[in-house]
């Protein structure tokens, strides 16, 4: 019997064709905007490890008689309050705020790894021990935490922030870490190498690793990002490193000097830098959280 009714105006298209086109656009979206991030995070960074041939002026001599100069061709980014080139302290101080982040990452990552991969080893009981007390750690305010630890060491130092924010960062991955191993542990290949004498490392590098590495780039690329906004934080509350030590956070935390002296420059151009950087590092973790979600929905 012939249809008598019969919507018009609507294009048909399968279900399957429809998610492979939009999946195609916002993949090549977030390829897109993660390569313009990548290349204005490396030209950062190239700049920040190449600072000695790019800025000629010494970043901590305090050149008096210029003093809160705009920028301009003699200065290029202006002077502070103390006569210091902008210019150079921006690139010798983001080398030290990128040191402090990627330092404090990377041992974030190894307690993480190793923490996670051992409570998801062990029995049960111990597993539960153990992540209580990552939860517990995990409810505890990050910042007065970091302060404290931070007292307890003594003064600050490049080396001791990256140290007490590297220590008070690893509990999301050891979490994610867990999840994989207790998954991946009775899987044959494991048992395999277990039965073959493979020891608690060799297991973890060579066959657990491979299965969370994905997983987890993406809460390593943002801890980079976590750990420079947690030190300018405290460089910016003054209670971090000291002002001879110059980084974006140390130089931000001179706006009230700016502020009373209308030095906008001051204050804009290493909150330029900072906010751009952190922006990078945001969208290359988005695309790889987007790349690790794909990956396990092909699975």
């Amino acid at each position: 019997m012939e249809n008598k009714f019969e919507v018009v105006g609507i294009r048909r298209q399968p279900v399957r064709e429809h998610m492979r086109r939009h999946g195609r656009g916002r993949s090549g979206d977030a390829q897109g905007g993660c390569t313009g991030a990548l290349c204005v995070l490396t030209l950062i960074v190239l700049g920040c490890l190449l600072c000695d041939l790019l800025a000629s002026r010494d970043p901590a001599y305090l050149d008096l008689h210029n003093c809160s100069v705009p920028p301009g061709r003699e200065f290029l980014f202006g002077t502070d309050t103390m006569g210091r080139d902008i210019f150079s302290m921006i690139w010798h101080g983001g080398r030290i705020s990128l040191f402090i982040g990627i330092t404090a990452t990377a041992i974030s990552t190894v307690v993480g790894i190793m923490f996670g991969a051992v409570s998801g080893y062990a029995p049960g009981w111990i597993d539960g021990v153990m992540m209580r007390l990552t939860e517990i750690v995990l409810s505890m305010p990050s910042l007065p935490v970091v302060i404290l630890i931070q007292a307890i060491l003594g003064k600050a130092n490049v080396v001791s922030i990256s140290f007490v924010l590297g220590i008070t960062g690893w509990m999301s991955i050891a979490k994610v870490v867990r999840s994989e191993v207790r998954q991946s542990r009775e899987c044959e290949y494991v048992i395999a190498s277990r039965c073959m004498g493979g020891g608690f490392f060799h297991v973890l590098w060579k066959h657990l690793t491979p299965n969370f590495i994905s997983s987890i780039m993406f809460m390593v690329v943002m801890n980079i990002r976590s750990a420079m906004v947690a030190e300018s934080t405290l460089s910016f509350m003054g209670i971090g490193l000291p002002v001879e030590v110059i980084t974006w956070g140390s130089m931000l935390s001179l706006s009230e000097d700016a502020m009373l002296t209308n030095a906008w420059w001051i204050i804009l151009v290493p909150g330029a830098f900072l906010v751009v950087t952190l922006l990078c590092f945001t969208g290359l973790g988005n695309y790889l959280r987007s790349s690790a979600n794909r990956g396990q929905s092909n699975l």
